[in-house]
């Protein structure tokens, strides 16, 4: 019985240049880093030029968006940030008339915060300006390319979900 040999898996994008790299440096999760944190450098700078925000007040200015008021609680967690945290970036977001904090009226153990008119001003800034880099980061791609893209992004996204799901049960 004759075995056929192994052929070689074929070159993966990028694969030439990884043998230069520290091996953790060439995975996937840490080449997505590097492009999140590109990203969100970029991003800063941006925001800081367009809207006078940093990272953590636009990230509030973000979330609140057009939204009802909400509580900082819930700000709290959709940023993923204590709330400590919010508490002091939403203290100089109010003293620059961004952002209007009021007692809810349901319960007056509970602090709402929305966006002022110029919160709002702030906010469509920065959402044209997200639309705009978003769209010089793609022009490059073909709509099949993009519709690829998107379809690894959001299973490996799910995997990642899953991937820290059972790390949190081993804990």
């Amino acid at each position: 019985m004759s075995q056929k040999p192994k052929r070689a898996d074929p070159p993966r994008p990028g694969a030439a240049g990884d043998a230069e790299l520290a091996p953790i440096t060439a995975m996937m999760s840490s080449r997505l880093m590097v492009l999140a944190n590109l990203l969100k450098r970029g991003a800063i700078l941006r925001y800081k030029r367009l809207a006078g925000l940093s990272s953590v007040e636009f990230g509030l200015v973000a979330s609140l968006g057009r939204h009802p008021p909400m509580s900082v609680v819930r700000l709290a967690e959709a940023v993923g940030m204590d709330k400590g945290q919010i508490s002091r970036a939403l203290a100089g977001l109010v003293s620059r008339k961004l952002v209007a904090k009021a007692v809810n009226p349901k319960d007056n153990r509970e602090t709402l915060v929305c966006l002022t008119k110029a919160g709002l001003a702030a906010h469509d800034a920065i959402v044209t300006g997200a639309q705009e880099r978003n769209r010089r980061l793609l022009e490059q791609l073909s709509q099949d390319d993009l519709d690829l893209l998107l379809g690894h992004i959001d299973r490996l996204t799910e995997r990642a979900a899953q991937m820290l799901a059972a790390e949190k049960d081993l804990n």
